[in-house]
């Protein structure tokens, strides 16, 4: 699943191929950008802002979004693709490299960036500031799952982020969220220690990735109570999954609260 380490590893590998060469090919396969053709430009540069990737061409900014399902591959010429032509949203190609974003969430061609990622909050792989994210989340009295996945309070966590450092801080993912700077200095060294690994982990173990992540009905590996699920988000159309161990992440108390934001 894309998290902000997926995406900047993603933004690398195409800055890699991409950055100073001219592009032999651009297509968007959208209906609001279809006739869109950056052929014969050059690319500035390629990076990521939380999970937005940014292509730099000339005076315009690609916007690219993987939400659930994106990726982007990076072929030889005339390479074949690893999924079909249809869920092709974008390719952007030089004389040595074929780059497709498939399945991606958003796609848009910009004039000015900061239209796709003035709302966000810090970032903890790129303009980090570590107070002003504590700031921001001190000022969300909601669910600390819901809390830690909106993108305003800090950009890159996503679900599997909240559900592992929840647990990782012994929190129940209902409750509001306390302790905040310990969550916001271990979510951002996880995502930096993640984002050069081919495989995201929270504990250490091969094979055993997540803590709680994807594990409902399973024993923790902590203490062996089984995990449990449910549902959370900002409304009723955004709900996540969201896994917990009863026994390490137990409810606090209302005065917890109090003396910890």
């Amino acid at each position: 699943m894309p998290e902000g380490d997926t995406a900047h590893r993603t933004a690398r590998r195409l800055n890699e191929v991409l950055a100073g060469r001219v592009l032999t090919r651009f297509e968007l396969r959208v209906p609001r950008a279809a006739t869109s053709d950056l052929a014969g430009e050059t690319v500035r540069d390629v990076r990521a802002v939380g999970k937005h990737i940014l292509h730099r061409i000339g005076n315009f900014t690609l916007h690219t979004h993987l939400k659930m399902e994106g990726e982007w591959h990076v072929y030889a010429p005339g390479g074949r693709w690893r999924r079909p032509a249809f869920q092709a949203r974008a390719i952007v190609s030089t004389a040595e490299h074929q780059t497709v974003g498939f399945d991606l969430g958003i796609v848009e061609l910009l004039r000015d960036e900061r239209d796709a990622i003035t709302h966000l909050g810090p970032d903890p792989l790129g303009a980090w500031d570590a107070d002003e994210a504590v700031r921001r989340l001190e000022r969300d009295p909601r669910p600390a799952h819901v809390a830690l996945l909106d993108q305003t309070n800090v950009a890159g966590f996503g679900n599997i982020y909240g559900n592992e450092l929840l647990f990782l801080r012994g929190m129940d993912p209902r409750d509001p969220l306390r302790g905040i700077r310990e969550i916001v200095d271990l979510g951002a060294r996880a995502l930096r220690s993640n984002v050069g690994r081919p495989v995201r982990t929270f504990t250490g173990v091969r094979g055993q990735d997540t803590w709680v992540y994807g594990r409902a009905g399973l024993p923790c590996r902590r203490c062996g109570t089984v995990i449990r699920e449910t549902s959370l988000g900002p409304d009723p159309t955004r709900q996540r999954r969201v896994f917990w161990c009863p026994t390490c992440q137990p409810p606090a108390p209302y005065s917890a609260f109090q003396s910890s934001r």
